[in-house]
């Protein structure tokens, strides 16, 4: 059943969470954390590209997914929209619009991530992550402000990575893009606090949803302080409680959730 706690209820709100595509994923947690608070969701997948991805596609689909998250008790509606074509956040937007009314809440989750390091560099691998994570998000964030009454409530929401705390020296057009949105922050969030929407960003640290090799599960763990790696839920609970009126106060910010780690 929904979480109504006084503060933290997300009742009567509508949240768009994006890149909503295995149950193991952060999308996932962070969209039952709100709807456990209450809120409506609509959710974004493009299943097609963890299908490319050596951990594979969620195996039960998007519909199923956002069966198992009505079965919290709230609303849920999704769109498979892939995020490299320029009219997808529009479309995504649009269908949120549609078919639960104006939306209050926007997680971009999504991520185009692949390794690369200097040398492995190409023009269309970083055009790559730059069009999903930068320009898409972007355009989420106008059609959103664009869709948004002042009502209260306006969230935004968006993922970084670790790039400003320690070197990622094998993923370079994946932080260039993460960067991105956390230089970001600052500027959207004077651009959208007069009209009651604040803007923050988080950096998860190193989560296990599935993709890591026994290796490197093991060598990340042996670094972590607290001896494990972070779990979706980890971060999920701190996105909650942004989107949440209890955080109304907090605008602008990078928040590290890591656990103490880098």
């Amino acid at each position: 059943m929904p979480i109504t706690e006084k503060g933290s209820s997300l009742s009567g709100r509508v949240a768009l969470v994006t890149g909503v595509s295995r149950r193991v994923g952060i999308g996932f947690a962070i969209a039952k954390r709100l709807a456990e608070r209450g809120a409506n969701l609509f959710i974004q997948a493009w299943p097609r590209f963890d299908a490319a991805q050596p951990y594979g596609a969620d195996p039960v689909g998007t519909a199923a997914l956002a069966a198992h998250l009505r079965r919290i008790g709230t609303r849920v509606e999704f769109l498979e929209a892939d995020f490299a074509d320029p009219d997808a956040p529009r479309q995504v937007i649009n269908s949120a619009e549609a078919t639960l009314g104006g939306v209050d809440i926007l997680i971009a989750n999504h991520a185009y991530s692949t390794m690369g390091a200097l040398q492995e560099l190409t023009a269309e691998n970083i055009d790559a992550h730059l069009v999903v994570n930068v320009r898409a998000t972007l355009l989420l964030i106008r059609y959103f402000a664009a869709q948004h009454t002042g009502r209260p409530g306006g969230r935004i929401i968006m993922m970084t990575s670790g790039q400003h705390l320690g070197p990622m020296p094998e993923e370079l057009a994946y932080i260039a893009s993460k960067g991105a949105l956390h230089q970001l922050t600052r500027s959207l969030s004077d651009h959208l606090i007069r009209r009651g929407i604040t803007v923050n960003t988080v950096n998860p640290g190193a989560t296990d949803t599935g993709y890591a090799t026994p290796a490197v599960l093991e060598a990340v763990r042996k670094r972590e302080p607290q001896g494990r790696w972070g779990q979706p839920d980890d971060v999920a609970r701190l996105i909650a409680w942004l989107a949440s009126d209890e955080a109304r106060w907090i605008t602008g910010e990078v928040i590290n959730s890591t656990g103490g780690g880098p």
